[in-house]
């Protein structure tokens, strides 16, 4: 047991002289008394390296452990910028391209109809900007299902929701259709290319689908707020992630930490390469970070209580876009910014025109709004003005 904490250690005495940006702990504290949070860990990052490295409060409220910079937490949909990431890889390879019908590489899609009768033929870009109008897998049979490749009958059997390109609603299906996409193409499974080809490329050594006991010991515990008393209240590990014998899901199943996913970052503000590994081109970079939605109102806030906002986002390859800032959360970002936010909480988001990351690892469950949480715009407001300082 000694030798497998040791690595975690070392990680946290190497972050003891790590930057701090006035005013972001502080602005965290806040959010911790008013039971928001039990702990966070912040980043602040640019294509150079750290500018802030922060944690605070608790990991977990009960056994009083404080959180540290290297805890861990599921991450949720902050998975699906990197399976976007994995199918512009095997685009850079020639071995796909995101036009291509997911049919080309999962033969079973040939016959999917749409609502109208007409035949589908969704595309790569359509599964991963939340455009395909694919049903979701649920139900007992997709509980039970143990691989990507299992869950592909579900997702035909479910009807279309829309005519696909009719508009945007956020698809938990399509995402991982892009990871089975990659395990076709590329002989392994999800959890394998990625290990082999992204998390050793990048040194993201604690991001995972499936913890091992030793990286389990530095999750941070997920809490959600009691409706009634205002108090956070501890809640379980989600089910159907996280364990071996479950699907290594594109859409939502990696756990990782506050350094790891800046890591990722960071690669994709140097244009695809960190530390002398090339992990994408430039101009695979470029695509994965364009909106390819058009017109189409995106996002989560386009609803009246986070101020219909649709119009300022849109989607690119498994990334958020925001294409006009606007007032509160996204005020302190340029045009051109992209990122996810995850469903505890967790948020990172990259400003390549003021080259500057900001990365957020909390574990709060029951947000009405993770993008939209007041977590999220007291740290991205005090690190915005610490910087301009």
């Amino acid at each position: 047991m000694r030798t497998l904490l040791l690595p975690f250690v070392v990680s946290s005495l190497a972050f003891a002289d790590t930057p701090k940006l006035p005013g972001i702990g502080e602005a965290m504290q806040e959010m911790i008394a008013q039971h928001e949070i039990a702990g966070a860990v912040t980043v602040v990052a640019n294509k150079d390296g750290l500018l802030h490295l922060e944690a605070n409060g608790m990991a977990d409220i009960e056994k009083q452990t404080p959180m540290s910079v290297d805890a861990m937490g599921w991450i949720a949909s902050m998975t699906k910028p990197i399976t976007g990431a994995a199918i512009m890889m095997l685009q850079v390879e020639g071995k796909l391209n995101i036009a291509d019908p997911v049919s080309k590489f999962i033969p079973e899609f040939a016959a999917l109809k749409t609502p109208s009768g007409k035949p589908a033929n969704l595309t790569i870009t359509q599964v991963l900007t939340h455009t395909s109008g694919l049903g979701e897998a649920k139900g007992p049979k997709a509980d039970e299902a143990h691989t990507l490749a299992d869950l592909v009958p579900i997702w035909l059997a479910t009807p279309m929701q829309f005519e696909p390109g009719a508009q945007w609603k956020y698809c938990q299906s399509g995402i991982n259709a892009a990871a089975r996409i990659v395990e076709v193409i590329s002989g392994m499974t999800f959890d394998e290319f990625l290990q082999k080809r992204l998390f050793d490329p990048l040194r993201m050594t604690n991001t995972t689908f499936y913890p091992t006991d030793a990286q389990w010991a530095q999750v941070a515990t997920g809490y959600a707020k009691n409706k009634d008393t205002g108090k956070l209240e501890a809640v379980p590990p989600r089910g159907d992630f996280g364990k071996r014998g479950r699907p290594p899901q594109g859409n939502g199943g990696l756990y990782s930490c506050a350094m790891d996913y800046t890591r990722f970052c960071r690669m994709l503000l140097n244009g695809g390469t960190l530390d002398g590994q090339r992990i994408l081109t430039p101009e695979a970079v470029k695509i994965l970070s364009s909106v390819h939605t058009g017109d189409l109102p995106c996002g989560f806030f386009q609803k009246e209580e986070f101020g219909n906002h649709g119009k300022n986002y849109g989607w690119g390859i498994g990334v958020c876009v925001l294409k006009e800032p606007h007032a509160g959360l996204a005020e302190m970002l340029s045009p051109g910014s992209f990122g996810h936010g995850g469903a505890w909480g967790t948020q990172a988001w990259i400003d390549p025109a003021k080259d500057v990351i900001y990365v957020l690892m909390v574990q709060r469950a029951n947000f009405p709004n993770s993008d939209a949480s007041p977590v999220r715009e007291a740290f991205q407001k005090a690190a915005a003005k610490a910087l301009a300082k």
